[in-house]
């Protein structure tokens, strides 16, 4: 069995490396995702995050007071693309299991397979709502919160399926993983109820914390303080995400209700073109990396986005 997110932390004695993926689109092969990783691979990466997207649907009126509904964008699915990573490169995989899009029943088979693939560490997030709606619905017989996921992963650990009927079960054996926000959920009011939801997941059963960017480390250090006078003990893992188009300076605090430094924001206007930007990232990323790994973070952990020319620079000036 592979090791896990928490055993690949305990053993090592420096700061690990490691990146997250995005799905390819529906009709793409593989090829996209191998030109993402391989240049990523002279870092020994411990282990590559998968994301999971909901479909993404939109509603036309067909009449008569009825609506129908048309997906427009899918993506494989986490499961058969976590499984070809790891048979092709022998990294260990961390496929994103969120709530939104699934039934508790398709959670538990989704799960059945990923402990059949030898695939034994999760990312357990709610997921966000579905473009254009403003609150999170979870599916008929859903899980609403992660942390009702996590319960969901914890029963399976200890061998308790939904039908407790069913014959031949075993018990699993899955690394939960949480994400953090160093600078808030955007539905949650304030800092301290964010940690303090943030505990309940660690109190379920999630092992280790992955943190939403950031691009200022005090963010970080701060939010790792909070997390320990709260009583969260478990390894905290810094996300990096580097700029790489002019358009960030809006997309990125709107979308993921982040704060972006002044001094980045003076630089990034003074590029003439997305090409001078995406430097501008690679230098702010980097520092921000080595400042993380002087202070002996357990993990720097990037999003890739697709795209991991900017990711490998910063990795051959840290690592």
């Amino acid at each position: 069995m592979a090791l896990t997110v928490l055993q690949h932390i305990e053993k090592s004695k420096g700061t690990l490396f490691s990146f997250e993926l995005l799905p390819p689109l529906k009709g793409h092969d593989f090829e996209s995702t191998e030109q993402s990783i391989e240049p990523l691979l002279e870092f020994n990466p411990s282990f590559i995050n998968i994301t999971y997207h909901q479909q993404e649907v939109v509603y036309e009126n067909a009449g008569q007071g009825l609506m129908r509904k048309h997906t427009v964008r899918k993506r494989p699915g986490t499961v058969g693309i976590a499984a070809a990573i790891k048979y092709r490169y022998g990294i260990n995989v961390v496929p994103h299991i969120i709530c939104g899009g699934f039934t508790k029943e398709d959670t538990e088979n989704a799960l059945i397979d990923l402990q059949f693939l030898g695939i034994n560490n999760l990312l357990v997030v709610r997921g966000d709502p579905q473009p254009g709606a403003k609150v999170f619905v979870p599916e008929p017989n859903g899980n609403e919160h992660s942390s009702d996921l996590i319960e969901q992963i914890v029963n399976l650990n200890n061998g308790i399926y939904i039908d407790d009927k069913l014959e031949n079960t075993r018990s699993m054996n899955f690394c939960i993983g949480v994400a953090g926000y160093p600078e808030k959920h955007s539905e949650s009011p304030n800092i301290e109820s964010d940690i303090h939801f943030l505990k309940k997941k660690i109190d379920a059963g999630a092992s280790y914390i992955v943190t939403q960017m950031f691009y200022d480390n005090k963010k970080y250090f701060e939010f790792v303080k909070l997390c320990r006078e709260k009583g969260i003990n478990v390894p905290i893992i810094p996300g990096i995400k580097p700029l790489s188009t002019s358009s960030h300076l809006k997309n990125i605090p709107k979308t993921f209700n982040v704060d972006l430094p002044v001094d980045l924001v003076k630089e990034v206007i003074k590029c003439k073109d997305n090409k001078s930007v995406r430097q501008v990232g690679v230098e702010w990323s980097t520092q921000q990396s080595k400042e993380l790994k002087a202070a002996n973070v357990p993990v720097i952990h990037f999003y890739t986005m697709g795209n991991s020319d900017n990711i490998q620079k910063i990795a051959k000036a840290v690592f």
